[in-house]
């Protein structure tokens, strides 16, 4: 039996000079009963020899070493060791609040029907400000992510949807956890206070997402999650009166789920993925 209640995830590719931060939030908890396990994707810098200071200083943290394969692979294989009830992922350059893992400890155990605990975040490193993200409903999720990467989640609620798709390799990896985890229901709750912090940086994975990859993850999570876009819109009759409005003199082609389903990713996303039916 764990004695631990929460692990926390931190996957590290050449993160190395950020990554004492990181793991001196975790260390910093005011909540106790956690592990912290530390993946390092292939690195080919100190992570680890950063990591092993740390495991001399509290047997709580744990290294584990993998070829790069990416962080949702990376995520996937600690989380696939965690021994706690609740996950937190963590990148190696971000940061937490001292009270973060007791707050969200405290929100699961009042109400069992909450899937996911997040909070009030800040951004730090290039910018420093408030970070401003739109309230959560699955309506918003279905417009853009609105939950960063480190917010707590049951494992066992990983294991149901397969965990961080790997083929997510251009980035929004988060995004699609979310809502594979949240589209057939379930909670969200967030935390009224600040409990993270981001890192910003001249150069991420976002920033280097070019407009051909965004592209192509925009297509692979609609594709993926169609169920879930569609039925944000409503009904398939209310999609059909909202495509008939942005769209005319198409009475025949609109009897076809496939050309609606065209209509709505193209007015939300700007692409579409079946061949018009000429």
């Amino acid at each position: 039996m764990s004695n631990y209640l929460i692990s926390v995830i931190v996957p590290c590719y050449n993160q190395a000079k950020y990554l004492d931060e990181a793991l001196q939030s975790v260390l910093n908890q005011s909540f106790t009963d956690w592990e912290c396990i530390i993946v390092n994707d292939g690195s080919t810098d100190t992570t680890e020899v950063v990591s092993n200071e740390w495991i001399k200083k509290d047997s709580r943290f744990k290294y584990i070493f993998q070829d790069n394969r990416g962080l949702s692979s990376a995520r996937n294989l600690g989380v696939k060791k965690a021994e706690s009830e609740f996950i937190l992922p963590l990148d190696a350059d971000d940061k937490i609040g001292e009270n973060y893992l007791e707050l969200a400890y405290q929100a699961f155990q009042e109400n069992k029907e909450i899937k996911v605990v997040y909070c009030e975040a800040k951004k730090f490193g290039d910018s420093v400000e408030l970070w401003k993200l739109p309230e959560f409903s699955l309506d918003n999720l279905s417009r853009t992510n609105v939950i960063f990467c480190s917010a707590l989640f049951r494992k066992i609620d990983w294991e149901t949807v397969g965990g961080f798709d790997v083929n997510m390799i251009h980035g929004w990896e988060d995004w699609e956890f979310w809502i594979s985890l949240l589209k057939n229901g379930g909670l969200v709750k967030k935390i009224e206070s600040v409990q993270f912090y981001y890192r910003v940086k001249e150069v991420s994975m976002l920033k280097a997402m070019d407009a051909q990859k965004t592209k192509e993850t925009e297509e692979y999570l609609s594709v993926k999650h169609t169920d879930f876009f569609v039925k944000q819109l409503g009904s398939f009759n209310a999609l059909l009166r909202e495509t008939e409005r942005v769209k005319k003199n198409y009475d025949e082609k609109l009897k076809s789920e496939k050309f609606v389903i065209n209509m709505f990713l193209k007015k939300f996303f700007g692409f579409t993925i079946f061949k018009s039916n000429k």
